[in-house]
Formats: structure tokens, C-alpha cells, sequence
């Protein structure tokens, strides 16, 4: 089959749940001998590759504002995918399902697939309006795709519950490697092997670092004649997503504590050492589908 995927911010996927999940998918369906191209933004990619691991990479525009970039990205990607005649379009995330109507008139031959994540409109960083628009998205992720899929039990009970609709679950995988042993990456950080709780995750209020922080300000505080505790750091990994005001409070709320270490996104050999060699990995999120990190994470044996 021909399949396009329409949501992720982009391939090859440098941070970000979804796009970790699309990447992996994306690789296994070619692996299985079909044919995938990736939509991805232009600014995430920041590359010209037209092929990553076997899949077809589409670079697309889109306007880079927080209420903007995922709808014309969307609906960008929707055009030219129903101008190909996909067998499959799969779209990821409630937001670009707002355009699945598309597909449905004008390429009707194509099967429409959504997964469904998170409740998005939950999420912190958004207004009335965009809340409005992503709850019109949760019906038209139930009622314009052929198949929805959920990722987590309660999201499979919230779409019968609201919407009446019997979705597919389906839960998160991950592809588990073996932790690496080296340490290096970990020093510029100024981390020491198991002597440091990671969070990893893009900056947003949702996500709750500023709660974790808090609650790692206490434990300090409390624990302060602990030689353990003095030793222990809190790394950050991950960065702003139109939220620089709020990453701003973060670092004000962090800034009495030396030990709280922000590293931004980080990917390949010193992500994988700051997964491995964590005392624990910490996902205070307040509202989540099924995090790729935290299960990540358990798929090397680090505490979560």
C-alpha cells in the first residue's frame, strides 16, 4: 500500500513524542514492504532530505505561529496527498484532522485513519479559541476517519463516552536498544552517572516541570544533611514550543537551586546516555495519551 502521514512535526524525528512514533512506524510499515512518505514542516527538519530509512520525505510550508503552524501545515500536506491518490492518509494528533474532510470528498477511494493522542484542548498553552477548535477536532478525528485510533485505554473510554464511537486501541511501542555504557556526553551537562532525575519533554505547561521542580526544591530542602541528596541534580531536557514565557518562569522558579540542570532538546548518543545513566526518569504530566519517554525509559530499565 501507498500510505502518506499527516501531523508529526517532522522526519527524522529530533524530539517530540508523535514524531518519535511516527518515525518508528513509518520504518516498520516500509520495512514490511510498503510504500510511506512523511509530511514534515520545513522549519523542524531544517534539511532537504526527500528520504529517511525508506520513507519519502515532503517538506511542506506552514505560517509558524503557535495557533497556525499545524492547521496550514495540515492542511498544505492534505492537498498535495489527495493530488497523489494515497491508498492510506494517517493522520496524527486531533489538530490536522480538522482537514480530513478533504480526503473524504475528494479522494474517496483513499481510506482516512486518525490517531487519536491526548485531549489537547486540556493543554495549558492554548486559548478559548483554539480550545473551541480542538474540541470540534475530537469529533471530526471520530466521525471523518474510516478508523480512529486510540493510544491508552482512557482515551478509547473517552471517545465512546463522548462521542459514541468505538475507536482501536492501540497502545505506544518503542523499539528497545541497549542502554549505552558511555558517560561522556553526560560531563558537559556537569551530570554524573546515577546521581541526577531526568524529565524529558518539550516545555510546556501541560507537562508540569514547573510542579517538579517545586517538588525537587522540597526534597533539597528537607534532605539537605543527606550526602545523596546534596549530590543529586534535576536535568531538563527539552525546550520551548511557542512557550517562552512560560520556559522564562522556569528558569526565574529554578534559579535559587544550582542543581537544576537545562540541557534543551538533545538527541542521538546524548539522549541516550541522559535516558541511561538517570537515577530516575520523572513525567509529572497532568494530562498524557502514552508517553513515548516514559516508555522508553522502561524499555532500558531506568526507574521511572
Amino acid at each position: 500500500m501507498n500510505i502518506a502521514m499527516i501531523g508529526q512535526k517532522g522526519m527524522p524525528a529530533h524530539y517530540g513524542g508523535v514524531e518519535r512514533h511516527v518515525h518508528d512506524l513509518s520504518v516498520g510499515l516500509v520495512e514490511a514492504g510498503h510504500e510511506v512518505t512523511a509530511y514534515s514542516r520545513e522549519w523542524y527538519t531544517k534539511s532537504k532530505e526527500t528520504m529517511v530509512e525508506g520513507v519519502h520525505i515532503e517538506n511542506m510550508l506552514s505560517i509558524r505561529t503557535k495557533h497556525l503552524d499545524t492547521i496550514t501545515y495540515s492542511l498544505i500536506a492534505t492537498i498535495d496527498a489527495v493530488g497523489k491518490h494515497f491508498d492510506i492518509i494517517h493522520y496524527h494528533g486531533i489538530g490536522p484532522s480538522l482537514v480530513s474532510w478533504i480526503p473524504r470528498i475528494f479522494s474517496p477511494k483513499t481510506r482516512v485513519i486518525t490517531t487519536f493522542h491526548s485531549i489537547d484542548r486540556y493543554h495549558k498553552k492554548w486559548n478559548i479559541a483554539a480550545r473551541i477548535a480542538l474540541h470540534i477536532a475530537e469529533w471530526t478525528a471520530c466521525r471523518f476517519a474510516h478508523e480512529t485510533i486510540t493510544v491508552s485505554q482512557s482515551l478509547e473510554q473517552y471517545c465512546r463516552n463522548e462521542y459514541n464511537k468505538q475507536t482501536t486501541y492501540i497502545p505506544n511501542g518503542v523499539n528497545i536498544t541497549i542502554p549505552s555504557q558511555e558517560t561522556q556526553k553526560l560531563k558537559k551537562f556537569g551530570l554524573k552517572k546515577n546521581e541526577y532525575f531526568v524529565m524529558i519533554s518539550r516545555l510546556v505547561p501541560h507537562k508540569g516541570a514547573h510542579l517538579l521542580i517545586e517538588a525537587f526544591q522540597k526534597v533539597k530542602q528537607a534532605h539537605s544533611e543527606d550526602p545523596y541528596i546534596k549530590r543529586l541534580k534535576l536535568a531538563i531536557v527539552g525546550g520551548e514550543v511557542y512557550t517562552n514565557d512560560y520556559v522564562r518562569l522556569l528558569h526565574t522558579q529554578a534559579s535559587p537551586c544550582n542543581d537544576i540542570v537545562f540541557t534543551d532538546f538533545q538527541s542521538g548518543e546524548a539522549l541516550k546516555q541522559l535516558y541511561a545513566h538517570a537515577a530516575a526518569l520523572i513525567h509529572p504530566s497532568l494530562n498524557e495519551g502514552l508517553p513515548i519517554t516514559v516508555l522508553e525509559a522502561m524499555g532500558i530499565g531506568t526507574p521511572v
